[in-house]
């Protein structure tokens, strides 16, 4: 006989909290590392944080009264000024913002500082709703992630992604290598 798994148990979800919680771990604790170990940190980060997003299941909590958020406005401000300090100059960055309503995009400034701490907030209150540990935030925890993936922080990733990776190879020997040799 074989047992159904709750959804928000599932292998997905549990390796997406694991992520998430080193993802807070580290970020709290940013202060400790050099600049250097920052963006190395965060270059790898990025994509894992990304790919565990992407295969959390669509969840329908069955209470969704039951979902709560943790991270106040003070906790943001903290965590994003402790990245802002970190990466000093190299926090701003630009991109291309693509606005739905018109057939172009504009080039906007923006700060890695904020878009971590943003994806901070998100897996900070995945983390500690889940730990709730009842199936009502187990569920609601699964679902709000899955949502603000979508949404929010699965676009901030991406964006902050190409950022680091630019950040820990622009000083690279090899960067000049010529992709498109002459045969």
């Amino acid at each position: 006989m074989t047992q159904s798994v709750e959804p928000a148990v599932s292998r997905n979800v549990l390796e997406m909290l694991t992520v998430a919680n080193e993802f807070c771990l580290f970020t709290e604790g940013i202060e400790k590392y050099t600049k250097e170990d920052v963006i190395s940190y965060f270059q790898k980060l990025c994509p894992l944080l990304y790919i565990k997003g992407a295969t959390l299941p669509f969840l329908q909590p069955e209470n969704p009264d039951a979902n709560e958020r943790f991270v106040t406005e003070e906790n943001w401000e903290v965590i994003y000024k402790d990245i802002k300090e970190k990466l000093g100059k190299d926090d701003d960055f630009f991109m291309v913002d693509y606005n739905d309503d018109d057939d172009y995009s504009n080039p906007v400034k923006v700060s890695i500082a904020e878009y971590l701490a943003d994806i901070y907030q998100d897996m900070k209150d995945f983390v500690l709703l889940y730990q709730r540990n009842t199936k009502d935030a187990r569920e609601n925890a699964a679902a709000e992630c899955r949502l603000l993936f979508e949404r929010h922080w699965g676009y901030r990733c991406i964006e902050v992604h190409k950022i680091f990776h630019f950040l820990a190879y622009r000083d690279s020997k090899d960067n000049n290598l010529d992709i498109f040799p002459s045969i």
